[in-house]
C-alpha cells in the first residue's frame, strides 16, 4: 500500500509498504480522510505528541474510513463495508490507572498514528475496540473530526461551565474555534476570544464570538479561560485572565520543556481552578453524535484545506503559506 512515512525528524517519503496479516481482533480500513493536528507537526519536528513517535511510523491519528477486511475472533458486529472513524487512542487496560478508570494516564499506552502506524495511508490496521460506526448522513470527512472533537469534550466535563458564566477562549485556531461555536450555541452568556490576526475578526464573530480581543490587550476577567494555544505566555495569560474563583483549562499542547511562571499567592486568594485535559477518554460516541447532529457544532465550514499526501511535507515544514484552519487529507485524491 503507498504511505507517508515519517523517517526521521523533519524526515517524510512516499513508501510502499507491504500488505500484513491481520492479528486477532484487528480490523483493516480503508482509508477515506485524515486530519493533520498540530501533534502532527510537533511529532514531525521530533518532539512527543501523546506519546513518543519513534521512525519509521506512518502518522495519522484523526482518521474515517470503510472497513475492508475483519481479522479473525472480531466480535464487536462491525462488517467489510460499513464506514467508520476510529479513537487512535489504545490504552494497556491493566495498569493502576486503566483499573482506576483513567485510561487516558495508561502506563502503557499506544495509538494509532504516533507509537504504531496511522492514517496517512491507504490502509490503516486497528483494534476492533478503536473503531466506531458513523451514520451514514455523516461525511467521511467531518467523520475524521472525530477524535479532536472527543478530546474537547472530555476537556470540558474537567471544568463547570454555567450559561451565566463568562468565557475567554485563548487562541483563534481549529479548536479555539470549535470551542467557540460550540459554547456560543450552547447559550453561554460571552463567549470572548482573544488573537493575534485582526483578519479573522468576522469569521470568529460568525461562529459565536462576543468580542475578540488582541492577546495584549485583554483587561477583563473570566468565569472560565481556555487555553487553546500551548505557548508559555498565553498560558500564563489564561491564569492571569481567571476572576477569582475562576477556573483555567489547559488544552494547547506545550512543548515538554516549557516552564510557565504563575503566582502562587493568586491561586490561594482566588481560589482559582487550574485544570489539564489529556486526550479524549469515553467520548468518541458523543462525538459522533455531535457531528451529525450539527445544532451545536457545524464542522465542515473550518475545513479550510485539502491535502494529498505528497503535500503533506511540505505543509508541515511550514512550507505552504496560505490561511489555512484546519487541513484534511483525502486519501482518494
Amino acid at each position: 500500500m503507498k504511505a507517508l512515512v515519517l523517517t526521521g525528524t523533519e524526515q517524510m517519503e512516499i513508501q510502499e509498504i507491504p500488505d500484513q496479516p491481520l492479528k486477532n481482533n484487528e480490523i483493516k480500513i480503508k482509508m477515506k480522510y485524515a486530519g493533520i493536528c498540530g501533534t502532527d507537526k510537533h511529532l514531525f519536528k521530533g518532539l512527543p505528541g501523546s506519546a513518543q513517535a519513534n521512525p519509521p511510523v506512518i502518522l495519522g491519528h484523526e482518521n474515517s474510513g470503510v472497513i475492508s477486511e475483519l481479522g479473525p475472533n472480531v466480535k464487536s458486529g462491525l462488517q467489510v463495508g460499513d464506514r467508520v472513524t476510529i479513537d487512535p487512542n489504545i490504552p494497556c487496560g491493566y495498569c493502576s490507572y486503566c483499573h482506576d478508570n483513567k485510561p487516558q494516564l495508561c502506563e502503557n499506552m499506544e495509538a494509532v498514528g504516533v507509537t504504531r502506524d496511522g492514517g496517512m495511508a491507504e490502509y490503516v490496521y486497528v483494534p476492533e475496540t478503536n473503531v466506531y460506526k458513523i451514520p451514514d448522513s455523516l461525511s467521511f470527512k467531518e467523520a475524521a473530526m472525530a477524535e479532536p472533537v472527543s478530546c474537547m469534550i472530555h476537556a470540558l466535563k474537567q471544568v463547570d461551565i454555567k450559561t451565566h458564566h463568562t468565557v475567554l477562549v485563548v487562541g483563534d485556531g481549529f479548536l479555539g474555534q470549535l470551542y467557540i461555536q460550540y459554547l456560543a450555541n450552547r447559550g453561554v452568556k460571552k463567549v470572548d476570544v482573544s488573537n493575534r490576526n485582526s483578519k479573522k475578526i468576522d469569521q470568529l464573530k460568525k461562529l459565536g464570538a462576543t468580542n475578540v480581543i488582541h492577546h495584549d490587550e485583554i483587561k477583563e476577567k473570566y468565569d472560565i479561560v481556555i487555553e487553546c494555544v500551548g505557548v508559555t505566555k498565553t498560558q500564563e495569560r489564561a491564569v492571569s485572565s481567571a476572576r477569582r474563583g475562576g477556573q483555567v483549562l489547559m488544552f494547547g499542547v506545550a512543548n515538554p520543556d516549557d516552564v510557565i511562571q504563575i503566582s502562587s499567592y493568586d491561586i490561594f486568594f482566588n481560589e482559582l481552578t487550574i485544570k489539564g485535559a489529556f486526550i479524549n477518554p469515553h467520548s468518541m460516541n458523543e462525538a459522533i453524535q455531535l457531528l451529525t447532529n450539527k445544532s451545536l457544532l457545524d464542522i465542515e465550514p473550518l475545513l479550510s484545506h485539502e491535502f494529498t499526501l505528497e503535500e503533506v511535507p511540505d505543509f508541515l515544514a511550514g512550507n505552504i503559506n496560505e490561511k489555512i484552519t484546519k487541513a484534511v487529507i483525502n486519501l482518494e485524491a
